[in-house]
């Protein structure tokens, strides 16, 4: 990191410094403000009170079904399983958009997150959305020593994703995308709980056919990513992962899991 971003910094340095306190500030405490990701020279109060984690992935083939405009969908050629959505402190206090992201930053793990973790959005590239996944989420996280860099929180995540590997789970049990054949819930969650845990949920959205589609898996993982998380209410409401379109689905209703169609990703089954 330091090879691509310092030249950076010491280019802009004049400007920066403009918006710093008063004071002495040298180059190296600069660099360290960016690098521990203090605001000027006043460093960040860590508030790491928060102790359960939202791991989010996502289905393609329901992705589009979500979406108030359908035609926004982009699935890449290359993507054919779950993705990442998110991995979201819950509760957290100590998020701050002072601690940048490069592209620079995630040049190990690019040809990984573009498999994983993609930008299924014509109108959003894939930095844009680990940008703001960072932003919005990783820095809530950076508290805890293993996540405290941006690098580290998305290698993180692309070690859970391996871990959770719902396409080979549910294909394992015969559960396999289909334009056919319908499921039940239950169905899913005697083969997933063993692996994400109880307190898991299995997501649907409604397309516009009113049919129940499979859309996401969200696992709730303990600080130290051990599955499940039994605290409530850690730190206050915090900013959370936001609101989600999808809704645990029915325990009686049958849902649908449409395949992946590159093509016309809104019209899985054409």
């Amino acid at each position: 990191m330091s090879r691509s971003v310092l030249p950076l910094l010491v280019s802009v340095s004049p400007a920066l410094f403009l918006l710093l306190p008063r004071g002495s500030v040298t180059q190296q405490e600069l660099w360290e403000d960016y690098k521990y990701g203090r605001r000027g020279a006043e460093p960040l109060q860590p508030n790491c009170s928060w102790r359960c984690m939202l791991f989010t992935l996502q289905w393609p083939g329901g992705f589009c079904q979500s979406l108030y405009k359908e035609t926004q969908c982009m699935i890449p050629e290359n993507i054919s399983s779950w993705t990442i959505h998110g991995l979201w402190p819950l509760h957290a206090q100590s998020c701050c958009t002072c601690w940048p992201i490069f592209h620079s930053d995630l040049q190990e793990v690019e040809e990984e997150l573009t498999e994983f973790w993609p930008s299924l959005l014509k109108t959003k590239s894939c930095f844009r959305f680990w940008k703001e996944e960072w932003l919005k989420h990783g820095s809530c996280a950076a508290c805890v020593e293993g996540f405290n860099s941006p690098l580290k929180y998305f290698q993180i995540c692309l070690k859970l994703r391996h871990q959770f590997d719902l396409y080979r789970m549910l294909a394992a049990a015969g559960i396999t995308p289909s334009c056919d054949r319908l499921y039940k819930v239950a169905e899913l969650q005697q083969v997933l709980l063993p692996q994400v845990g109880d307190r898991s949920e299995i997501q649907c959205i409604r397309d516009q056919q009113d049919r129940q589609v499979l859309f996401q898996v969200k696992v709730q993982l303990t600080r130290n990513l051990t599955v499940g998380c039994g605290h409530h209410g850690d730190g206050g409401p915090g900013p959370g992962p936001g609101p989600s379109p999808g809704h645990p689905c029915p325990p009686d209703a049958p849902l649908y899991y449409f395949p992946i169609n590159h093509q016309e990703p809104w019209r899985p089954c054409g």
